[in-house]
Formats: C-alpha cells, structure tokens, sequence
C-alpha cells in the first residue's frame, strides 16, 4: 500500500548533492517536506523548494539529540542522507567521520522511535564491498570496508536493520557512485569530474584508469527514493538492496566523455599512475526482480547533462572549493 502524498517527509542531508535534487521531486509529488542539514556547502541549494507551503527546513547536527527531536515531530518518514560523504572526506578525521556516519545513528533511530516515524530509508554505499573478484557483487557477499567512510556506513546498516519492527520500517539502500546535475553540484565524483575537465580545458586525466566503478545516475536515485517512500512496507522491511545501473572502468568513462562532447571539442586523455585501487562493481538484480525498479538514465545523458549545466552558467569555476567535499570540509569544521 502506498503512503499518502500527504505524508510527512524529513530529508537528512536535504541540502546536499542528493537532497537538493529529490526534495523538489518530492514536493511536486505533493509530500511535506522538511529538511535537517547544517548547510556547510550551498545555502541556496534549496532555493527552488522556497516557493512551495510545504517545505520546511531545521537548521542543526544529525549528531545533536534536541535538533533531531525537533525536526522529527510530526513525521511519517525519514530519508537519511546526512553523512561524511565520500572515502577521502571520511579520511580527514576518523573520529569525525564515526561521529557523524555511525553514533548519530542511535539518536536519529531513537528519536525516529519516539516520535512515531513509520519508515526509515538509509543511504548506505555500495563501497561497503570493497575489492571483489567476483562477476557479479550481490548482497549475499561478504562486505570488505577499506575506508572509515565505508566501515561506518557498514556498522550503521546493522543499527537500521535491528531498528526495524513492526511499526518501524527501515531498509538501507547501497547506491553505485552518483552522476548527473544537482543544484548543490559536486565535482568529486568521477563521471561529473572527468565531464567538467573534457568541457572546460579539453584535457582528461585519468588516474589509472583500470578500477571498476558502478555508477548511477541523479535522475534515478532520486526516483528510487520516491517509491521507497511509496512501497508496501512488507517488500522492504530490514532489507538490504543494491542499486546501481552501469559498470565501467574509470578509463571506459573518460572515453565515453570524450566522445559524447567530441562534436564540440577536441579532448584529450592523459593516464597517470594511482595509489587509489579500490574496484568493485555490483548487481542490481535483486531490486529489479523485487521492487521492479530499473533504471532509466545513463552515463551518457548524464554527461551531457552536466555539459549544458556548464554551457548554461549553473556551474561556475570548476576549481571552486565548494564543488568538492574534502576542499568544504577543511574550511568548514563541525563543532
């Protein structure tokens, strides 16, 4: 059965590079919003939400109990996006990063508990895996977290998972790496990177090139999220899914890049050596075959997405800091 479009969503992280794009979504779906966030990165991310009544946002810690409770009252779900995002940010500061992607937790599920919260949706990370040889990474695997930022966000499932009852629905998601436009833009990740670097100098530097990578794109995770909030509760209570869409070889996206803006310009790809060697690649099935969801956009209209973005000046300098997660989080020091 699903939830009334009246029901009341809290986004986690809603003015991040996810949230900026599904909280829209969500509203013109005709759900109450309200967003949780410290807005360290773009306070005007969330611009376009301003326009609807019922959008709302608390401006506060994931990790402070008195702001979670405020921004839980009166809500129906959660979409938990709030995290140290990405491996090298996790690595600026262990301790932080355990803080913010593990021990929040137990305040965002207790509160969530105790304010009647029907439904939690975790944003884990397909990283969880680590290394794997195996043809297809499903979630019958064993994880291998090689980084603070995975091994927290493994911990945490377990917490979400044993929160779940009967009146509590929880289920954790394991997105493949985002790609695509967002009003809170991000140049770390390795399709929009590689995109901007192709559209504005004409020169791809690749770092290795061989690592596997699952990607996903922004208009599809933003839909999955959408029906998670709609699905019957029976089909995703205590699971774990897998999402993602394309698997390629970081050297396979670089030539893919150059050749979708190839028409425009002349862009070269230059491969330099690389310490980073984290490779995993990860099967969908299991969401396909049990929620049916299959995603719809690719690497490819992601890429040219991100270009237009660029020719239409809704992305600045690409060297800007606040297109980068580890530059923001030097600058911006969580208390």
């Amino acid at each position: 059965m699903a939830m009334n479009s009246s029901e009341k969503i809290l986004v986690t992280g809603g003015a991040g590079y996810v949230g900026s794009a599904l909280c829209p979504k969500l509203l013109k779906q005709g759900y109450n919003v309200r967003v949780l966030d410290l807005f360290i990165y773009d306070p005007a991310s969330l611009d376009a939400c301003k326009k609807y009544n019922s959008f709302e946002t608390v401006k506060g810690d994931i990790r402070n109990k008195d702001a979670v409770q405020q921004a839980m009252k009166d809500m129906d779900c959660v979409i938990h996006l709030a995290s140290i995002s990405n491996d090298p940010t996790g690595d600026l500061d262990e301790s932080l990063t355990r803080s913010v992607n593990f021990e929040a937790y137990k305040v965002l599920l207790d509160s969530a508990k105790r304010k009647g919260v029907k439904r939690f949706i975790n944003a884990s990370s397909s990283s969880v895996y680590g290394i794997k040889d195996e043809e297809n990474v499903t979630e019958e695997l064993s994880c291998n977290p090689l980084t603070y930022y995975s091994k927290y966000k493994l911990m945490s499932e377990k917490l979400v998972e044993e929160a779940c009852d009967d009146k509590f629905t929880t289920v954790n998601i394991r997105p493949a790496t985002i790609c695509g436009y967002s009003p809170r833009q991000r140049l770390d990740l390795t399709v929009n990177v590689l995109t901007a670097h192709a559209a504005s100098k004409g020169v791809i530097t690749v770092h290795g090139g061989q690592q596997r990578r699952p990607n996903l794109t922004m208009e599809d995770i933003t839909d999955l999220y959408v029906k998670l909030v709609e699905t019957d509760k029976s089909l995703i209570a205590g699971k774990v899914f897998n999402v993602g869409y394309e698997n390629m070889k970081i050297i396979e996206i670089a030539e893919l890049v150059k050749q979708t803006l190839g028409s425009k310009r002349d862009v070269q790809i230059r491969v330099d050596e690389t310490f980073d060697h984290r490779d995993y690649h990860i099967s969908s099935e299991k969401i396909r075959k049990e929620l049916g969801f299959q995603p719809k956009a690719t690497v490819k209209d992601m890429i040219l997405q991100v270009a237009s973005a660029m020719e239409k000046g809704l992305v600045g300098n690409i060297e800007w800091d606040k297109y980068y997660n580890i530059r923001q989080m030097k600058l911006d020091h969580f208390a």
